[in-house]
């Protein structure tokens, strides 16, 4: 069996890490870079680095902090928001990002998807989808989770795994920052209606909770951020307790 992933997130506001819960009321979190070599240091297996108030203008700033985090960490590094082109892409693998995510542009221009994995390849492409449960139905929001669509969960992820896309990171907008545990009755649905590797994120609260979403959601890897930055959960000793409990991990 593959061995499953922790990965940090940093969701990147002016500059510095930020955390909300349900994608509003942000506090600070620390210095992206400090915050990037720490997380490096403790064992996590990948970072994930989320520009949430991306524009044209703040695009320079987020590459030359993908370059200063690059010089600090050697664990592989996927960086998101604003981007909208195979131009953006190639700026940020250019300055030291592994993988890029793609979120509310893949939605506008699905095509978008095809044109970076013939680029690039699929293993450089995430697209991330921010869905929120309503009346029993997953629908896909935008814009950091600000502009609600029609567009069903399911659907939408299938499309993406038929454009070439590498990975799903699937944010619950309900579960996000309320620490009581992943989606998974979501993530297990989309685990079992597609193939590629399904990264879950939103509600991480617990050790449990990173245990839950590996056995019942049956995500490849599990994203969290508050319960890392204010040191909450240390990730060696959590995943040290899910090595112990048969979930395959890199220790």
């Amino acid at each position: 069996m593959l061995t499953k992933r922790i990965i940090p997130c940093l969701d990147i506001k002016d500059g510095r890490t930020v955390k909300g819960i349900n994608f509003i009321d942000l506090r600070d979190a620390g210095d992206p870079v400090e915050l990037a070599a720490a997380y490096a240091d403790k064992g996590a297996d990948e970072l994930v680095f989320l520009d949430i108030s991306a524009t044209e203008e703040r695009r320079k700033t987020l590459a030359d902090m993908v370059c200063h985090v690059a010089e600090k960490i050697n664990i592989p590094f996927t960086v998101g928001g604003g981007i909208s082109s195979v131009e953006d892409v190639d700026m940020l693998l250019k300055n030291g990002a592994d993988k890029v995510s793609i979120n509310s542009s893949a939605v506008k221009n699905p095509g978008l998807i095809n044109e970076l994995v013939a680029k690039f390849g699929s293993q450089c492409v995430v697209v991330a989808i921010d869905a929120k449960e309503i009346d029993g139905q997953w629908k896909v929001h935008l814009v950091g989770g600000k502009v609600p669509t029609d567009i069903d969960l399911f659907e939408w992820a299938k499309e993406v795994e038929e454009r070439g896309a590498g990975e799903i990171l699937f944010t619950s907008m309900n579960n996000d920052g309320t620490k009581n545990g992943f989606a998974n009755k979501a993530l297990a649905q989309l685990s079992d209606s597609l193939t590629i590797p399904i990264i879950a994120s939103g509600g991480a609260g617990t050790m449990a909770h990173f245990a839950d979403t590996f056995m019942i959601g049956k995500a490849d890897a599990a994203l969290a951020a508050s319960v890392f930055h204010f040191n909450e959960i240390e990730i060696s000793d959590l995943k040290k307790e899910l090595n112990n409990q048969g979930i395959p991990m890199r220790l």
